[in-house]
């Protein structure tokens, strides 16, 4: 059988996304398992690099389905290899750890989970961000393309992540040897749930997430008593001072060039009232949306750093550690128009534009293995009610919960029909006979 690589195809006839669209709804997954699977993961969270029980749970799934599953890919990582004859190759990821958040939703199947972090400090644990969702429904996904291999042709690859809120979770995966365990891919998918009318998909060509960079820095001065401050360095002010100056590097080198962010998040300096302190930590996040911006505010940041240590008088350098760093998410323009006719076709009126976000993620290191293209895409997940209520309102911002906060809980249905269908059309877009 002769295939067309991804990049070069043309977008499906409408008469096959419109046969796509109605085998989505003839072909169902296991919808009470799917339930039950869910809530299981979302009362039973677990830390990124501590999935061990998570990652047990989607394989005795996987178990039920024909296919060949590989664990214990960098930490928990699953893959799950669904052969059905000649074919492209389309690889979907879900990603499936949770954060350090304190569950208010008062579900019924809420997490009271707590479990010491990486620093050994016990905290509570939440699924506030959705990956149970996603795990969901990439396995609801699985499902549907298991049992209907009679109208697909090419391998189906489910890849589950772990911890991708660490920002490494992807990059684990691959230094573990993933271009090696499994067929090349010829497109990568992934999607994620937002605040937004439950149900509704969304999907753009280009920049989708943010690139961000978090930056600990460490300011050296030298201590002296309160009283007697021109025998110090004071390394308070100098924070002080590069807390502003950082601001002007987005409004007056970025400027309208491009959308861009600096933020502090942390300023620490001393212990005591009447001490100035020897030393101040300043960490800091950056977000943007291409490499070039990217690249431009983190010489600038140690610019300015460096500039006022200078200006102040500090004999030590200051030293940048960088971490969570993780590059933007810039969707193929080629597989975006090839798979949202699909999509139009599916969701009708629910299939619609998206906005990029200045939210970060990991999922681009794994097509960037490869070096292939691929396609990220947002589902509302928002009781549309609630929705209709807060637009209304102008208060979308105080009415709506979202990913990261202690009440961010998915409207169950139908964000989870939509999770499954639009991974199912989105592989289907390449592998329907």
């Amino acid at each position: 059988m002769t295939t067309t690589r991804p990049t070069d195809a043309e977008p499906l006839s409408n008469h096959s996304a419109q046969d796509i669209a109605a085998a989505l709804e003839t072909y169902h997954p296991q919808w009470d398992f799917l339930r039950e699977f869910y809530q299981d993961l979302h009362t039973h969270p677990e830390l990124s690099t501590f999935e061990k029980r998570t990652a047990s749970q989607i394989r005795a799934a996987l178990s039920e389905l024909e296919c060949d599953v590989i664990p214990d890919v960098g930490g928990y990582g699953i893959l799950a290899i669904f052969r059905n004859g000649e074919g492209p190759t389309v690889l979907m990821r879900a990603d499936f750890d949770a954060l350090p958040v304190e569950e208010t939703s008062g579900l019924p199947y809420a997490s009271t989970i707590t479990m010491a972090d990486h620093r050994g400090v016990e905290c509570p644990v939440m699924h506030a961000c959705g990956h149970d969702m996603h795990t969901t429904g990439l396995l609801g996904t699985a499902q549907i393309l298991d049992s209907m291999r009679e109208h697909w042709s090419g391998t189906f690859i489910a890849l589950f992540q772990p911890a991708e809120e660490l920002g490494n979770g992807a990059e684990a995966m691959v230094a573990d040897g993933l271009t090696e365990l499994i067929p090349r891919p010829d497109v990568c998918l992934a999607q994620h749930i937002i605040p937004g009318r439950a149900g509704q998909v969304m999907s753009t060509p280009g920049p989708v997430f943010a690139a961000c960079d978090s930056i600990r820095i460490t300011i050296t001065g030298r201590s002296a008593h309160g009283s007697m401050p021109q025998a110090s360095i004071d390394p308070t002010i100098i924070a002080a001072m590069i807390v502003l100056r950082l601001q002007a590097i987005v409004a007056r080198e970025i400027g309208t060039a491009a959308p861009a962010v600096i933020s502090v998040g942390t300023l620490k300096a001393g212990d005591t009232h009447n001490t100035i302190p020897g030393t101040a930590e300043l960490v800091l996040n950056t977000r943007s949306f291409s490499e070039e911006i990217r690249n431009r505010l983190n010489k600038a940041i140690q610019r300015v750093v460096r500039a006022e240590c200078e200006a102040s008088g500090c004999q030590v350098d200051p030293t940048f550690e960088y971490f969570g760093s993780a590059a933007a998410v810039t969707n193929s323009a080629e597989v975006h128009h090839h798979i949202r006719p699909v999509f139009d076709q599916v969701f009708a009126e629910d299939s619609i534009d998206a906005d990029p976000s200045y939210a970060s993620e990991d999922f681009s290191e794994i097509p960037k293995a490869w070096g292939v293209p691929y396609s990220y895409w947002v589902v509302g997940c928002t009781d549309r009610e609630l929705w209709e209520h807060a637009q209304a309102s102008g208060a979308v911002d105080k009415l709506v919960p979202t990913n990261h906060t202690g009440d961010f809980v998915p409207e169950y249905e139908p964000t989870i029909t939509a999770l499954c269908k639009a991974g199912t059309a989105g592989a289907l877009s390449y592998l329907w006979r």
